[in-house]
């Protein structure tokens, strides 16, 4: 029974993905031509009689090509078996019939083979014939591959192919500014011994590689030299670079036109969806891919050789996952976030909504994904690394807390430390917020003018013009920006008369028109004028950009000398990458535009950047720290309450403009109740939430450029909890009529046809148990139910997790989701096995009652 289901759901399949095949449908005795298949007399001659018997044994299904030649052999199992069980007996037929490629599948469960290639690779869907044609026209040779010399001039050679004979580079005094004029990029040796150990890679056999180098070390051109090593080699016919972000999509496209035009054609998805097959690089946004499962309606497993993803445990978290394993072929994975960057946290309950262990999880996802299960990539180059050889920057980390110091996120929200003193003395107590609740507690006004004043009072300054130097600013929310800007303004007023016309700061969020372009022009030293002190001398008149999202990953500003921490940072990732943005290093004469001046002024060379953690940030992932500059902030709060807000403070100069009125910061918080008018549920309740998001321009936007946090952050501030709706997270779980928990990012997903569907708790945990199978590939087939019960259950029983690592083992006689018998059926290594893993890769909360 379970082999007939098998088979059908196979046809229907192979029907669907539209393929001509020859099917063993009724037993030995009866191999049958599908009638819908036209077959040439000729492809049948060379087949021969009885093509489909092999030596001991019948092909399941055989699919041809256009011509009516074999080109797959399918092996077939029953639904309870092992696809890989009929590896070896695939291999021989495949080889019988001349065939290239096997698929494996069980109707539930496919593996794409490519012979010549390496190991069965799951697939999600079969691959179409068209696709296979075309995969089949690249004949991989990793000899050649790893033969390959990769010198520093290798992409070089594809911008100019005869730069060394010309004048201009043999004259080693024009030769700078020929590389310049003529785009030229040289590898550095880190660079390619990046390369070098893909090569090695490769000759092991790997087909799956993870880049981990910091932030400005030049990660897009490592990948455009792999690109063309692929390329070039006959190891790739077409590449797919996976990006999370819109402005990384442009980015990528703009670096590999100049370093790659003249050799290979690059585009963008969305820009080319009728003819990108003509390219052979592919840049595209994850998302783009996941609209309406587009990854899997209009492209073919078989459709890229070679997928690279940028930031990849950003770029392939949670459903992103899927688009990067759905096709075949060598995967390369690039991350500036290192696994070992959370050095104070140790994984207790895997339930737990820490984003620290959000982080853990995706972080040993993504070095599972791509085969470093002993936790070293296949190559890495740190922070540290750049700076000791000259390349990159340390900070110089401020720290500038006050006694609101974030220590951790607890289940409930904001966890802060803070001492009472009207118990008078130094009794330190624990207070717990909800995110969304801590600018309202704790960024009073007075609060906002503390931290500018600290954060003027000690920013580097540019070395040519003496202003404050270039500056970002991270804060809690858009609301928060706006007033940090102010803030800025007013003090700027004071310490530079007439300098600044409130442009001195400038609010750079998704809110903000043009906000795009804005980060450009502080790139490009225009934001708001230029040349504010020295008319010579260009550099963008604002000084200091505050944010909340935007300027983090791939921002490139070299002049950067100030980043400022105005808020907790929860994500390794997120902090990482806002210090990558002060690391790269920058000549600050090459703003000079007159050549005398120039000539006069002494080298001016960027030589550190400061952090200024307002919140213990650095202490909050690493056990300790030790701060390069420690500034103690006055007292924020007293025992007395009331008082009202801050007042405007002094005038005349920065000195006494900041003003305290002793607010009493945990007495002014007030409450909100939802009264009983939001407890009305039902399927109209959530239909009415979607037309409601849909039209909400500023979340579709947020929702198309990848922006999660943004758009999270809006529908929790502005729609959650407001008349006359009342909507709620539990509200729409509820009305979702999903039988697990679904968060808000995967509602947003659905709503904007990211997802076709909500997925039910066994379509999940399939999903998972998928994963787990093959990254184990248990060769125990008859005991695979067992497994799959004992996952499933482990997944969802918290009584039964209980029961596993207590050792209370007795207590499975009464346990109603898993008794003793299902426990003895379980090999023994995958008792231990199974809990391991679901706690370290398996998200548990979704499954919670």
């Amino acid at each position: 029974m379970k082999e007939a289901s098998a088979r059908i759901k196979i046809n229907k399949l192979l029907e669907c993905a539209g393929w001509r095949f020859f099917a063993d449908s009724e037993g030995p005795a009866n191999i049958q031509l599908e009638s819908s298949i036209t077959v040439t007399t000729q492809a049948l001659d060379a087949l021969g009689e009885n093509f489909e018997k092999v030596s001991k044994g019948f092909i399941d299904f055989l699919l041809l090509n256009e011509k009516g030649f074999p080109l797959i052999v399918l092996e077939a199992k029953a639904e309870d078996k092992n696809p890989l069980s009929g590896k070896e007996q695939a291999r021989k037929y495949a080889r019988s019939q001349n065939c290239r490629f096997v698929i494996l599948s069980n109707g539930n469960l496919h593996y794409f083979w490519d012979l010549d290639r390496g190991n069965p690779a799951v697939i999600t869907s079969f691959p179409t014939p068209f696709s296979v044609n075309g995969y089949q026209k690249g004949i991989p040779d990793t000899k050649r591959l790893v033969g390959e010399a990769v010198d520093d001039d290798y992409v070089a050679l594809t911008q100019r192919p005869n730069y060394a004979a010309e004048a201009a580079w043999k004259n080693e005094s024009e030769r700078p500014d020929f590389i310049e004029k003529n785009g030229l990029r040289f590898l550095r040796a880190y660079q390619k011994a990046a390369i070098v150990a893909i090569q090695q890679s490769v000759k092991r056999g790997s087909e799956r590689f993870l880049l981990e180098m910091a932030t400005g070390t030049g990660k897009t051109l490592t990948a455009a030299a792999i690109i063309k090593l692929f390329l070039r080699t006959g190891n790739a016919q077409r590449v797919l670079f996976l990006v999370d972000r819109l402005e990384l999509e442009d980015q990528a496209l703009k670096s590999f036109n100049k370093t790659l035009a003249n050799d290979y054609k690059t585009v963008i998805y969305k820009e080319n969806r009728d003819d990108w097959r003509r390219a052979e690089v592919v840049v595209s946004t994850v998302q783009s891919f996941l609209f309406n499962n587009k990854y899997q309606r209009l492209f073919s497993p078989t459709d890229f050789d070679l997928v690279i993803s940028d930031e990849a445990h950003r770029s392939i978290s949670g459903n992103a996952r899927a688009v990067f394993d759905y096709f075949v072929g060598y995967k390369l994975g690039l991350t500036a976030t290192p696994r070992d960057y959370l050095k104070n946290y140790t994984p207790r309950n895997p339930t737990t909504r820490d984003p620290r262990e959000f982080e853990r999880r995706i972080l040993l996802d993504t070095y599972r994904t791509f085969g470093c299960d002993d936790a070293q990539p296949t190559f890495r180059y740190s922070l540290l690394d750049g700076v000791r050889d000259g390349f990159l920057l340390n900070p110089v980390v401020v720290d500038a807390r006050s006694e609101v110091t974030t220590q951790l996120l607890s289940d409930e929200g904001f966890v802060v430390n803070y001492t009472e003193d009207d118990t008078g003395g130094d009794e330190a107590r624990q207070e717990t917020y909800k995110q969304r609740e801590f600018e309202k507690r704790f960024f009073s006004k007075s609060t906002n003018q503390l931290f500018c004043k600290i954060f003027l009072e000690n920013a580097l300054r540019d070395p040519v013009s003496g202003e404050i130097g270039k500056s970002i600013v991270f804060a809690v929310s858009q609301n928060h920006a706006s007033k940090l800007a102010q803030i800025f303004n007013e003090m700027a007023h004071r310490m530079f008369p007439g300098k600044y016309q409130s442009d001195f700061a400038v609010q750079v969020t998704s809110q903000v028109p043009d906000a795009q372009q804005m980060t450009i022009n502080f790139a490009n030293n225009n934001l708001l004028g230029s040349a504010n002190f020295l008319p010579a001398y260009k550099t963008s008149k604002a000084r200091v950009c505050i944010t909340v999202g935007m300027m983090t990953t791939g921002y490139d500003c070299p002049d950067i000398l100030n980043l400022g921490l105005f808020r907790p940072i929860f994500s390794p990732t997120d902090f990482i990458q806002i210090k990558g943005r002060g690391t790269r290093k920058h000549d600050f004469r090459e703003q000079l535009f007159d050549a005398a001046l120039k000539e006069s002024v002494k080298e001016q060379r960027k030589t550190a950047f400061k952090l200024f953690d307002f919140f213990a940030n650095c202490e909050y992932f690493e056990e300790k720290f030790d701060y390069d500059q420690v500034i103690k902030l006055p007292r924020l709060a007293s025992a007395r309450k009331g008082g009202g807000e801050g007042g405007e403070g002094g005038g005349g100069s920065l000195e006494g403009s900041y003003e305290y009125r002793e607010i009493d910061l945990i007495a002014s918080v007030q409450e909100e109740k939802v009264g009983y008018e939001g407890m009305r549920i039902d399927r109209e309740f959530f239909s009415k939430f979607e037309n409601k998001v849909r039209e909400n321009q500023f979340i579709a936007t947020s929702v198309e450029e990848g922006m999660w946090d943004r758009a999270i952050d809006y529908v929790n501030k502005e729609l959650f909890n407001k008349p006359a709706e009342y909507y709620s997270l539990e509200k729409l779980r509820k009305a979702s009529g999903v039988d697990r928990r679904i968060g808000l990012r995967e509602i947003l997903e659905k709503i904007f046809g990211l997802i076709p569907r909500f997925k039910t708790k066994d379509e999940i945990l399939e999903e998972e148990f998928s994963k787990f199978v093959a990254d184990y590939k248990p060769e125990e087939a008859e005991a695979i139910p067992a497994i799959k019960h004992y996952f499933k259950a482990y997944a969802t029983s918290e009584q039964l997790r209980y029961i596993i690592e207590s050792g209370h083992l007795t207590d499975l006689a009464t346990n109603p989701a898993f008794s003793t018998r299902d426990y003895k059926d379980v090999p023994k290594k995958y008792r231990e096995i199974i809990p391991e893993y679901i706690k370290d890769y398996v998200s548990l909360n979704q499954f919670a009652a």
